[in-house]
């Protein structure tokens, strides 16, 4: 995925790439597990913003939306800094509850 355009050329980060640093911040969530990373995970940048779209199974006892919100703040900020680019959403779907 094109990342920038500079007078030497242009800078890419592979989607899988992208996909490890987003399945890294979503489990530092304690009870938050990635649901099938290759299908259950999808990230786009388009107009110099990233959007992310994730499934997560979640561990029971768990308060599911609180979850949620503390996966879509560590993906967020872990795109906003290895990327030097804003993130316009990261949609959770709590699919499963382990």
């Amino acid at each position: 995925m094109e990342v920038e355009r500079t007078e030497h050329g242009r800078v890419s980060v592979s989607q899988g790439a992208l996909k490890r640093l987003i399945v890294e911040a979503a489990q530092q969530v304690e009870g938050a597990r990635v649901r099938r990373p290759r299908r259950a995970l999808r990230v786009e940048l388009r107009g110099g913003a990233a959007r992310v779209e994730v499934e997560l199974a979640v561990r029971r006892g768990r308060v599911l939306p609180e979850v949620a919100r503390e996966v879509q703040q560590r993906v967020a900020g872990a795109l906003e800094e290895a990327l030097e680019a804003p993130v316009e959403a990261v949609d959770v779907t709590v699919a499963e509850v382990l």
